[in-house]
């Protein structure tokens, strides 16, 4: 399997589908998917698969193919890959890459991860349709409205939680395919992310859980690291154990005081980021036991 390329996603293009694919390892899978596209007229533009072991592992997949008026021949196509599925316990899912998917940011006050999404979104380089930001605070509103978004102040105090958490559900259930965590301050409670329902994407820094808390690169410098890291990954309800999508690293040194650790770290967040969203919203990441792996 080879790494994914660092760069955004190519603009969508009308009559390609992505089909994921995560069933036990067994010979005559590639065959079956591959033969089922081609009985339908697809072209494969793309294959890649990973097995998890050479014998009893999980097998997984990414296809993307073309086929001509793919919405209209989509329901036959399903049909045929629910039978396909029956018989290799397919667990699988097709997307059309001309959708693409509808996406709410979460951010507190530190602005450098949001404004660097805004920045690509604005640029297509982020194959995502961006239809809100909320934050806890309403200092980047009107940067916000600068690119032509709505911005949504949902205020956050230890005694109006459960309320501010009730809004946020107003605001995104059922309206976004993926909720982008770019520096929001709030631990999401295990009941919002069930109501929720989809994919939630959160960076931080690397130095958890060694530095956790107030001042993590303070305290980092005080025990003199020579790594600065952050890492993204899918939110569950355990703080920050989520299956993790991408990291990254840079080398400092005993020169580099805090701010110009912080700097370094707020680089590697907002390029760490815009990764795990791109290989998101293009359908790369498929999530096993609790881990990933990037298609």
């Amino acid at each position: 399997m080879s790494q994914p390329a660092a760069s955004a996603s190519p603009p969508a293009v009308a009559d390609v589908g992505r089909l994921l694919v995560r069933c036990p390892d067994r010979p005559g899978i590639v065959a079956a998917v591959s033969g089922l596209l081609h009985a339908h007229g697809a072209n494969i533009a793309q294959s890649d698969q990973y097995s998890t072991s050479l014998e009893g592992g999980t097998f997984l997949m990414r296809v993307v193919f073309h086929l001509e008026e793919l919405g209209a021949r989509r329901p036959a196509l399903e049909a045929e890959l629910a039978e396909v599925a029956d018989r290799y316990a397919m667990r699988w899912t097709l997307h059309d890459a001309a959708v693409p998917k509808r996406a709410a940011i979460l951010v507190s006050r530190e602005d450098h991860c949001l404004m660097d999404l805004l920045w690509r979104h604005r640029r297509g380089e982020l194959d995502l349709d961006v239809r809100l930001v909320a934050s806890n605070h309403p200092d980047l509103g009107e940067d916000v409205g600068a690119f032509g978004l709505p911005f949504h102040h949902v205020p956050v105090t230890p005694g109006t939680k459960p309320q501010a958490e009730e809004r946020l559900l107003e605001l995104l259930a059922g309206e976004v395919d993926v909720v982008i965590l770019a520096r929001y301050m709030q631990i999401l409670s295990g009941d919002l992310l069930t109501r929720l329902g989809v994919p939630v994407i959160n960076i931080h820094h690397s130095f958890l859980p060694a530095f956790v808390g107030a001042n993590p690169y303070a305290r980092a410098r005080d025990r003199g690291v020579k790594l600065v890291g952050a890492t993204a990954h899918y939110v569950t309800e355990e703080l920050d154990a989520g299956p993790i999508i991408e990291q990254d690293v840079a080398r400092v040194s005993h020169r580099d005081d805090v701010p110009a650790l912080v700097a370094v770290g707020r680089d590697i967040e907002r390029t760490v980021l815009a990764r795990a969203v791109a290989w998101h919203a293009a359908d790369r990441v498929i999530v096993h036991d609790g881990t990933t792996v990037v298609l």
